[in-house]
């Protein structure tokens, strides 16, 4: 049995123009000591997939299928069941580092927290174990700076810290929603090696959450692309990559910025988009919900949700138009 199996989750949310299904019809499963990254521009209904897995969903949020975790079921459970998980054995990097953090408590008092709560720890037993991390996710001083407040610390040193108290309990899975947002390239660089570093040393399993191609491409074996709430396209990351058969992944990959970009002018060339505008939720048209962006869509992908097509290495799409006739 898989660590985590994600069966036909769908969540509806309650918005000002009635009820709206934000995701449908998710499946996935991961693995101890495996990793699977989400990608998709904002409102694809990748951080909802997370919050759903935690319990954390807007209170009038409506949650359908199975959540497994170990073999417990996660849709719908009572709150004191997702309280043991939290931050035990799922912890969960949020996407902001500059909101995570408790602004009047210090960071030793919220990377000790999980660690008294979970483990039983003593208060001495907790600071300790709270500089360890600290050191160990490369916070600087942090004997010296573990009574200090957020605001004392940069976006890049907050994240660290944010790190620091989703690792605190040595969780058997570990999400990472956006985790270098805001932070230089250079910042980004060392977030997401100390992630992966600490993942493969306590063999756990990863779910990265990201809108940046080059960074699921580095960091994940397996990814799933999302639109409007659906999954587009899934499989091995290289073999995504290498053979990418949805229109939206493709729009998606295109419109990379590259440095030093030229059109055949030899001027700097504008960057590719994707037609049109993501739709509001209670505006997501019927059928392929990419459809109506889609520069080859035919009149059939309004009638229904495409099925799944194996393409074979695990490698799945659902289009109508087959895969490999696109």
């Amino acid at each position: 049995m898989a660590l985590l199996e994600v069966n036909h989750l769908q969540i509806t949310l309650q918005t000002h123009r009635g009820p709206a299904v934000a995701v449908r019809d998710m499946s996935f499963s991961i693995e101890r000591g495996d990793s699977l990254g989400l990608i998709g521009e904002s409102g694809c209904g990748k951080s909802l997939t997370a919050m759903a897995l935690l319990g954390l969903l807007p209170e009038q949020a409506q949650v359908s299928g199975s959540v497994l975790f170990d073999g417990k079921e996660l849709a719908n459970a009572e709150e004191s069941v997702l309280c043991d998980l939290r931050g035990n054995r799922i912890g969960m990097v949020f996407q902001e580092p500059m909101t995570a953090l408790n602004p009047v408590h210090t960071v030793g008092h919220q990377v000790a927290e999980p660690l008294r709560l979970h483990k039983g720890m003593s208060a001495r037993q907790a600071r300790e174990e709270s500089i360890a991390l600290l050191n160990r996710v490369g916070l600087p001083d942090a004997s010296r700076r573990v009574d200090a407040y957020p605001h004392q610390f940069s976006g890049g040193q907050r994240q660290r810290i944010t790190i620091a108290m989703a690792l605190a309990c040595g969780p058997d899975l570990l999400i990472a929603d956006e985790p270098t947002t805001a932070l230089d390239v250079s910042i980004q660089r060392q977030i997401l090696e100390l992630i992966q570093g600490i993942v493969q040393e306590r063999n756990m399993a990863l779910l990265l959450i990201s809108h940046d191609l080059k960074m699921i491409a580095q960091n994940v074996n397996r990814m799933m692309v999302m639109y409007g709430g659906s999954v587009m396209e899934s499989g091995p990351t290289e073999v995504v990559f290498s053979d990418m058969e949805h229109p939206y992944t493709r729009g998606l990959f295109a419109a990379r910025p590259l440095l030093g970009q030229r059109g055949a002018d030899g001027k700097p060339a504008r960057l590719t988009t994707i037609e049109g505008t993501v739709p509001e939720l209670a505006d997501l048209p019927t059928g392929c919900r990419f459809h109506g962006r889609c520069p080859i869509g035919i009149e059939a992908c309004a009638l229904g949700t495409p099925p799944p097509i194996d393409l074979g290495n695990r490698h799945i799409v659902r289009c109508i138009r087959g895969g490999s006739s696109l």
